[in-house]
């Protein structure tokens, strides 16, 4: 699997301005009925019932590792031509952990955490930009190896490099994090894929750890996920994630959206969760 889509483009429908033109990896119109990346036609069962696939079904991974090994091993090209949102983004992640720490007994503030992992992380944006601020080890798990190779060779603060995808990606039974990073990522993991790894975590994480998703929320006029043809990833409603956590049998620790972002982009929303 792929890193997902970064941040992604509302529906035109909701914005303000519609005159900036898209970029390649913004989210789909929402209102254009006639997109591929929108119209999922319903298929007749042999019951002569009708049915609609749902959007995850449509996910290829082999479509999003081509085209995420097409673009840019750069800030510009992983963030869909929205660079200027990475200081924001790593600024509001700090500030959730900050608030995450303050509340816990096992990993109080004060010294680092002592192991952290990066997953999808792309050019390693988030590793190099925030959690080795925050944690003496990370270790970094991304597909794309031409992302991973921007990651300097023994940088400070930089753990094992794992070229696996997080449906193959199997934690070490050793390993004890304290912190599993999750951002832009989980959008193409199919539903079942993504409550099987979530599943997999809590051998991994150490006492009081946590597991942070951090992703865009679809803002589809039905309440509905969204399917981008472009990248092959979904946009999951916030009523999703909190029905595949809990079926991955996960609690929400605390959640909030991201704050200063871009009005024409999807909200995102991160989730501390944690074994129930």
């Amino acid at each position: 699997m792929p890193p997902a889509p970064s941040p992604k483009r509302k529906s035109d429908s909701q914005l303000v301005d519609t005159t900036s033109s898209p970029s390649q990896s913004k989210k789909p119109r929402l209102d254009d009925t006639s997109s591929p990346t929108t119209t999922t036609m319903p298929t007749e069962t042999t019951n002569g019932t009708t049915t609609t696939p749902a959007p995850d079904s449509h996910i290829n991974p082999a479509a999003a590792i081509a085209y995420w090994s097409s673009t840019a091993p750069t800030v510009d090209g992983v963030l869909g031509g929205y660079p200027q949102v990475s200081r924001t983004d790593l600024q509001g992640s700090s500030n959730f952990l900050a608030k995450l720490r303050r509340a816990s007994k096992q990993h109080p503030p004060g010294p680092k955490l002592k192991r952290a992992a990066d997953c999808g992380a792309g050019i390693g944006r988030i590793t190099t930009g925030f959690l080795t601020n925050v944690a003496e080890s990370v270790d970094v798990i991304e597909p794309v190896k031409e992302f991973t190779d921007v990651l300097e060779s023994g940088k400070e603060g930089v753990g094992e490099i794992v070229n696996l995808g997080l449906e193959d990606w199997q934690p070490d039974s050793d390993a004890k994090y304290d912190l599993i990073w999750n951002q832009w990522c989980v959008g193409q993991l199919t539903d079942a894929a993504l409550i099987a790894y979530l599943r997999r975590l809590p051998k991994a994480l150490s006492l009081g750890g946590w597991i942070v998703v951090k992703e865009n929320l679809s803002n589809h006029h039905l309440g509905e996920d969204v399917y981008d043809e472009i990248d092959s990833s979904v946009t999951r409603t916030d009523e999703k994630f909190r029905a595949l956590f809990k079926d991955a049998g996960m609690k929400i620790v605390t959640t909030e959206i991201q704050k200063g972002m871009p009005k024409e982009l999807y909200q995102v929303r991160s989730y501390a969760l944690q074994p129930i």
